[in-house]
């Protein structure tokens, strides 16, 4: 007896491959409820949402949006502008090179989600909807009515997978689950690139990588301002939603492929764009934040080429970075140190990455001829090893040498050619504080660190990295000194770290033990310095970047979280490597890997992209 498959069916689900939307209703209202309730969504931030002052940001003023209203309006804005490209309005087709139904979704999205968490934090916190004013009942309407209208935009069904009957109702629910998806993401996803659009003009195209810098730096400093907490989630939200709109618009590819370009003016106009931000801050708050956003990146950017080019998963990373932390905190002057030496910063520097290396080449040796797991396991070990090695240096256990868990403290301040990083100091008509002065030399490191890492993964040496990480059998068949490639990769990773430690020992006054744990609730830790490197996408430059100050941002401003802190930042983890397990910033290679589907380029970009 032949047992049939059948596929499940779903109620009212067209055939497959046919167009339609997930909202059944014509398309031609649909795409314009979803411009519409965009443009209404913009208006209604003009209005009043609640009566009272209570609650943060001042929502209680006509024709002056303030708080959660201007992210609201940002949302409303790029839904309506997604929605005149759906149209083919003239101009604006340039921004959805990708196609305009997938970002218009995605964006109609992100203003609902923003909409409605405000009108409920509302209602939450002043004790129910009654405190709306209109304006909070308008934004909930329009938003609402722009989501329908923007799903009742056709889409191609997918095909739906037949299943055995007679399989068991687990079997029959994770298929369906499965199917349910299928359909959403392919809701979801790009449509069909448009023809290319005529050759700008350089000068135009420099002045878009300006604007481009322009925004990132404006983005960034109203991310790391915010300053209550349902401001910062609502900033989360419409910050993912709005650059997986520009994503799927395909507006994103077409940046790249112009800062791939001018790849010179860009990395001027980021590091410009970087050295304005302290000059942005009145006071010295948000700048100390920074300055450990660099601090964590610039190590996150270092392991990147022992984890993202050559393959190799060490678990013990920040053990580098407090090498380089000690090495330069006993040197530098400090009381507690057992010598008697205060060596200038280049010295005290070189002298750090110089140290971190030798024991990044002592701990490699005998253990690079691992692979996989076991080398996890013994640059887990390596790290623990060298925090209660310090930790045993008091004189009592072992050589009084680091203070035992009290560390080395009173680390000078910094002071080059007169510059004292420990005061104020006027530049152009600006105030600039402590932070902001080691902000600004942090970000000559991070410098140095990116150039290191592009001209390193654009070398021969570079190529022998990945092809290891790739495959090390087929690499050592064509002639790769295997163990040599990969020690200078652990090498160089090692001395970029204890580079970043010698600025960190500066910066925090104090070197203790328990600052280089594997896992530890403040980063940076191996933890959270893999998990930034994963989270912004492996073998780039721009991936750890994010990713660090993605994972040093995120836990600073959800204090609120208390417990669960650690849960929700699992939980994304999980979700971000499951509908996207390249990363924020993927290489071209590693997207493709994940994606097979995707079409292959003519010629792959290059790991630093």
């Amino acid at each position: 007896m032949t047992t049939q498959t059948t596929a499940p069916k779903t109620p009212d689900a067209p055939a497959a491959g046919a167009p339609r939307g997930l909202v059944n209703l014509p398309e031609n209202i649909g795409r314009a409820l979803a411009t519409g309730g965009g443009v209404l969504a913009v208006i209604s931030t003009f209005l009043a949402w609640t009566w009272t002052s209570e609650f943060p940001g001042d929502l209680t003023v006509y024709g002056y949006p303030g708080g959660l209203q201007v992210l609201v309006l940002i949302g409303g804005a790029l839904t309506a502008l997604f929605g005149l490209s759906s149209y083919g309005v003239k101009g604006l087709r340039w921004l959805t090179p990708g196609g305009a139904d997938a970002a218009l979704k995605t964006a109609a999205l992100g203003t609902f989600a923003t909409a409605w968490f405000t009108v409920i934090a509302i209602s939450s916190k002043l004790g129910g909807v009654v405190n709306l004013e209109p304006g909070g009942y308008v934004v909930a309407a329009v938003t609402l009515v722009a989501l329908l209208g923007a799903l009742a935009l056709p889409f191609t069904w997918p095909e739906p997978e037949p299943i055995d009957p007679d399989d068991t109702s687990w079997e029959h629910f994770r298929h369906n689950l499965g199917s349910r998806l299928a359909v959403y993401r392919a809701a979801f996803a790009g449509g069909t690139p448009a023809k290319p659009s005529v050759t700008l003009p350089s000068y135009a195209e420099i002045l878009i990588i300006v604007a481009v810098l322009a925004i990132g730096l404006t983005v960034f400093t109203y991310g790391i301002g915010t300053e209550y907490d349902e401001l910062f989630v609502g900033f989360l939200i419409i910050a993912g939603f709005g650059f997986a709109a520009i994503a799927k618009a395909g507006l994103i590819s077409r940046i790249s492929a112009i800062t791939a370009k001018h790849r010179t003016v860009t990395m001027a106009g980021a590091f410009a764009a970087a050295v304005a931000f302290p000059f942005t801050q009145s006071d010295d708050q948000y700048a100390t934040i920074g300055v450990y956003i660099l601090i964590f990146a610039t190590v996150a950017l270092g392991l990147n080429i022992v984890v993202g080019l050559a393959g190799l998963l060490d678990l013990g990373y920040v053990a580098f970075l407090g090498v380089g932390a000690y090495t330069a905190a006993m040197v530098s002057g400090s009381p507690s140190s057992p010598f008697d030496l205060q060596l200038p910063f280049w010295a005290s520097a070189l002298l750090g990455a110089a140290v971190a290396m030798v024991f990044g080449v002592i701990i490699g040796a005998p253990t690079l001829r691992l692979r996989g797991d076991y080398l996890a396991i013994v640059t887990l070990g390596f790290g623990e090893i060298f925090r209660i090695t310090v930790l045993n240096m008091d004189g009592t256990s072992g050589p009084d040498i680091t203070n035992g868990s009290n560390g080395i403290s009173s680390i000078p301040n910094l002071n080059i050619l007169g510059f004292d990083f420990g005061q104020e100091h006027t530049i152009a008509g600006f105030t600039i504080a402590r932070f902001a002065n080691y902000f600004l030399l942090m970000l000559l490191v991070t410098l140095i660190v990116v150039v290191v890492f592009r001209r390193s993964s654009d070398s021969r040496i570079g190529r022998a990295w990945v092809a290891i990480r790739e495959d090390e059998t087929a690499a050592l068949a064509m002639g790769i000194n295997g163990f040599r490639v990969k020690l200078i990769a652990f090498a160089l990773g090692a001395a970029l770290a204890g580079l970043a430690g010698t600025v960190q020992a500066h910066v925090t006054y104090t070197v203790t033990p328990e600052q280089y744990q594997f896992a530890h609730v403040v980063p940076p830790n191996s933890a959270f310095l893999l998990a930034a490197v994963v989270l912004g996408g492996m073998g780039t430059i721009l991936g750890p970047l994010v990713g660090a100050s993605l994972l040093y941002l995120i836990p600073a401003k959800l204090q609120f979280l208390g417990d669960y802190q650690l849960f929700a930042f699992g939980l994304a983890l999980v979700l971000l490597m499951r509908f996207r397990p390249e990363g924020l910033i993927p290489n071209r290679r590693r997207q493709l890997e994940f994606h097979e589907e995707a079409e292959a380029p003519a010629v792959l970009s290059k790991a630093g992209a």
